[in-house]
């Protein structure tokens, strides 16, 4: 496969974005630290809600990943129209929508307002961002002009600036600077459609059902990416689970052999960090279920941080997706039955 070539099946520009993902973590950590965000300050550390949907949510979980063992305060993710309730004026929620349109999370919005919580906004512009500016709000703005899942690098650094801003989370500096340059050199790698390992990966999916395991803690919004990832882009099922949680119910749905087994990939995002009873469960699981499959493949986390351990997953997990649309013929960037749902809703 020559660049020529792909770049005729990806109109949309899903492989520039992607392979700008380094650059887009510079660009978005210089842009959220120039961000004036008012009183905000390691005095103001509170619970942190992050309300957002699809693309926009996912560098919430992430966030709430990196700070599971060590932040002082948690870091919860809501999807939804309506905010939990203990939400109130001693929580942060953080309101996260790429296109400042999304109506689940304006209404989450408009919630938070009323219940005095102090509200920060992440968006490039739309109603989110016009109503931070009329009320006074502390905000983000990111650049525009892309799909809200190719926009991770702007919306997960916004997050963390956020995150040291409050004291909530420090990864340090030598953290940004090792993932910035593990980023570097994997999307170099990854870029390369003559031959690099996510393509050999996609290709060995093709023909099958993405099944994606993974351990919790670091590994499990890495997990989630995957495969939300591969529905948008790939525009395939992809379903999951993880560690050791899956060893309780969902192994016994490979009991039975049957063809169904044979057309599912199993994929394992693994991680030094995982427990290590976590790492032999997933060892003993292999040597139960590999034979049912399809395939079993395992993938490690690269680096040291836990940041750039999760984002070397992400970032491979993206050029995935990616060209498994490519191998099957698919263009990556349009979300046509999405749209078409957002038409219908639309209509009342």
């Amino acid at each position: 496969m020559t660049l020529d070539e792909l770049r005729r099946l990806d109109a949309g520009g899903m492989y520039d974005a992607i392979r700008q993902f380094p650059r887009q973590w510079r660009e978005g950590r210089a842009h959220a630290d120039r961000a004036d965000l008012g009183g905000l300050r390691a005095g103001s550390l509170r619970p942190v809600l992050v309300a957002g949907m699809g693309g926009s949510a996912i560098g919430g979980d992430l966030l709430r990943a990196l700070a599971l063992e060590s932040a002082p305060a948690p870091v919860v993710v809501s999807r939804s129209y309506r905010l939990p309730a203990w939400v109130g004026a001693e929580t942060m929620v953080v309101v996260s929508s790429y296109s400042g349109d999304t109506e689940e999370t304006l209404a989450a919005m408009d919630e938070a307002l009323r219940r005095r919580a102090t509200v920060v906004c992440v968006a490039t512009g739309g109603q989110v961002l016009d109503r931070a500016q009329r009320e006074g709000l502390p905000f983000i703005q990111m650049p525009g002009g892309l799909q809200p899942r190719a926009a991770l690098g702007y919306s997960l650094t916004a997050l963390l600036v956020l995150a040291e801003r409050i004291g909530l989370l420090d990864p340090g500096e030598a953290a940004w600077q090792e993932a910035e340059a593990l980023l570097e050199e994997r999307a170099a790698a990854l870029a390369n459609p003559a031959g690099n390992p996510a393509l050999d990966l996609a290709t060995a999916l093709r023909d099958r059902l993405p099944w994606i395991y993974s351990g919790e803690g670091l590994m499990e919004p890495v997990n989630l990416r995957w495969r939300t990832q591969l529905q948008e882009n790939s525009k395939t099922l992809a379903a999951g689970n993880v560690f050791p949680e899956l060893n309780h119910n969902e192994i016994m749905g490979w009991q039975q052999p049957s063809d169904l087994h044979k057309r599912l990939a199993v994929v394992v995002l693994r991680d030094r960090g995982d427990h290590p009873r976590v790492q032999r469960r997933i060892a003993t699981t292999r040597a139960l279920l590999e034979a049912r499959a399809g395939c079993w493949i395992e993938v490690e986390s690269r680096g040291t941080h836990p940041l750039a351990r999760l984002l070397s997953l992400v970032h491979l997990g993206d050029w995935v997706s990616f060209y498994l649309a490519v191998v099957r013929g698919v263009e990556p960037t349009p979300i046509p039955l999405i749209d078409l749902l957002k038409e219908r809703l639309a209509e009342g």
